[in-house]
C-alpha cells in the first residue's frame, strides 16, 4: 500500500501520489469510461486516496465519471475539484470567481460527484476581476456550511497566496511542477513552506515527455491538449528529448521506468509534495505507484536536475500562460 503524507500543516492526510482524472474525459485522446472506472477502483485498492477533477474537465463529464466510480466508496477517498471558469455549453469563455458563481459551481459539483461535501476545493485560476479576499471569503463560508473541508488555489502567485491565506488557511497549491518545469522553486515553494501549504504538482511527467512517450505536437489531434504544447514542437522537441535521456538512462541503470524516476524525483523534493500523475489506464497507474518506493541519492537528484536545468520552449502558448498568476 502506498505511503501517506500530509498536505502542509493543514491536517489533510492523503496518499503520497494522487490520481489526476482530467485525461479520462478526452483531454488526451478518446475517452474509455470502463477502463477509467477500473483505473479509479484499482487506485483505491493500491491505497491511492487523492482524486483530482474539476467542473471544466469535459466540461462536467469528469466529475460525473468520478462520481459514478466512487459510488459506495466515498469515505475511502479525498475528492479535490475546482471552480473558476465561465462556461457556455462546452465552451470556456473566461474566468468567473464571483462569490455567487462560486456557490453555484460548488452546488453543481456536489450534485455531479454524488456527495454532500468536497474534501479539497480549489480556485482553478486567479480571477483578476475579483479580489482574492472575496473569493476565499466565499470559499470559507462553504467550509462553515460543511460543504467543503479544505481550501486550495491553482496556479496562484506569491502575492495572492499570502492574501488568500490571511483570510482562511490554504491547504494546498496545485501547479505544474516536475523535472522539466521548475518555475516554483525560486519564490513560490519557499512561501508555501513558510505558510505550511502543501504542493500538488500536476503534469509531473511533463505530459509524457519525462516518461519517454511524448510525440511531436503535430502528431496529436487538435482536440488533444498536447497539440499546442510549444515544448513538443519542432527543434524544441528534439532538444528536450535529448535532455530527457538522463531520465531514461537512470531508469535503465536502476531497473525501473523513466516515469518512475521522474515521479521519485518529485517525491524526494519534500514530504509536503503530493504529485497527481494523470492516467486512464490501470497499467500506467500500477507503474506510477511503485515510484513511492524508489530511492534516489543526492547524486542522482543532482544529475537529473543538472541535465534538465534548461528546457527548450515556453511552458504554454501565450493564451494559456495569460491565465497563470506569476
Amino acid at each position: 500500500m502506498i505511503k501517506q503524507r500530509n498536505l502542509g500543516s493543514s491536517g489533510l492526510a492523503v496518499s503520497a501520489l494522487g490520481l489526476g482524472c482530467m485525461g479520462m474525459s478526452t483531454a488526451y485522446g478518446p475517452a474509455d469510461e470502463a477502463e477509467s472506472i477500473a483505473t479509479i477502483h484499482r487506485a483505491i485498492e493500491l491505497g491511492v486516496t487523492l482524486f483530482d477533477t474539476a467542473e471544466v474537465y469535459g466540461p462536467y463529464d469528469n466529475e460525473l465519471l468520478l462520481g459514478r466510480a466512487l459510488q459506495g466508496r466515498r469515505h475511502d477517498v479525498v475528492i479535490a475539484t475546482k471552480f473558476g471558469f465561465k462556461l457556455d455549453g462546452d465552451d470556456r469563455t473566461g474566468l468567473d470567481s464571483r462569490p455567487a458563481h462560486i456557490r453555484e459551481a460548488v452546488e453543481g459539483s456536489l450534485k455531479r460527484l454524488g456527495t454532500d461535501y468536497i474534501d479539497l476545493l480549489y480556485q482553478h485560476r486567479i480571477d483578476p476581476q475579483v479580489p482574492i479576499e472575496e473569493v476565499v471569503g466565499a470559499m470559507a463560508d462553504l467550509v462553515q456550511q460543511g460543504k467543503v473541508r479544505f481550501l486550495g488555489l491553482s496556479e496562484a502567485g506569491v502575492g495572492n497566496i499570502r492574501r488568500a491565506h490571511a483570510v482562511h488557511p490554504i491547504s494546498a497549491l496545485q501547479s505544474e511542477y516536475s523535472l522539466w518545469e521548475r518555475n516554483l522553486e525560486a519564490d513560490v515553494l519557499p512561501v508555501l513552506r513558510e505558510l505550511g501549504i502543501g504542493l500538488v504538482p500536476f503534469s509531473p511527467l511533463g505530459r509524457g515527455f519525462l516518461s519517454g512517450t511524448a510525440k511531436r505536437a503535430e502528431e496529436y489531434p487538435e482536440s488533444d491538449f498536447r497539440h499546442l504544447d510549444p515544448r513538443l514542437q519542432g527543434a524544441n522537441y528534439d532538444a528536450n528529448m535529448a535532455a530527457a535521456s538522463v531520465v531514461r538512462d537512470m531508469g535503465v541503470a536502476k531497473g525501473v521506468t523513466p516515469a518512475q524516476i521522474a515521479l521519485a524525483w518529485a517525491l524526494h523534493k519534500g514530504e509536503d509534495i503530493v504529485p497527481i500523475p494523470g492516467t486512464k489506464r490501470r497499467a500506467y497507474l500500477e507503474e506510477n505507484v511503485v515510484a513511492a518506493d524508489i530511492s534516489l541519492s543526492v547524486a542522482d537528484m543532482a544529475q537529473l536536475e543538472g541535465a534538465l536545468s534548461h528546457v527548450a520552449g515556453p511552458r504554454y502558448n501565450a493564451a494559456r500562460m495569460a491565465t497563470v498568476d506569476r
